[in-house]
């Protein structure tokens, strides 16, 4: 058997008038994430992860912000066209793992419909799906409540 590897990370900067979208859920808070599309750094970061373990660049190559058909885009979307990728080149998801680097809103209580999402997007089991979060104990942009980070790893196994 085959296996690879990939990582990724995302970052977007809070803005006010959009919705939180996080690991394809809406997580109540007083502002979102600007981005081109709807801006989910989880579910950028595991596409990233994705696109890595099969060689196929990022995914920024794939659904350019330049690109107006991407405009507003839902990442669940994004995220399950990329498994399609993952299954063409020949690949299954085996599990993905994400950080979430935010101090606030709090997601412990959301991590859990995440994984659900997630999973059921990327056609595994909810158990092959683990999400954490951590502050950034008030250093750096996180720190100072400007944006949000993400870093995912992702492993596949050749069909």
């Amino acid at each position: 058997m085959t296996y690879r590897s990939g990582i990724g990370y995302d970052v977007h900067r809070f803005v006010p008038g959009r919705k939180l979208m996080l690991g394809g859920i809406e997580i109540p808070h007083h502002q979102g994430l600007d981005g081109h599309s709807d801006a989910d750094v989880v579910l950028h970061a595991i596409c990233d992860a994705l696109l890595g373990a099969v060689g196929r660049g990022d995914i920024g190559e794939h659904f350019p912000p330049s690109d107006a058909k991407f405009k507003g885009i839902s990442s669940s979307i994004l995220l399950k066209r990329v498994n399609d990728m993952v299954t063409d080149a020949g690949f299954k998801v085996v599990n993905v793992d994400v950080v979430v680097l935010a101090e606030e809103p709090r997601l412990t209580e959301h991590k859990s419909k995440m994984r659900f999402h997630i999973a059921f997007e990327l056609a595994i089991d909810e158990e092959c799906v683990n999400i954490k979060a951590t502050t950034n104990e008030g250093m750096g942009f996180v720190g100072k409540k400007e944006g949000i980070a993400a870093y995912a790893t992702a492993l596949v196994v050749r069909k």
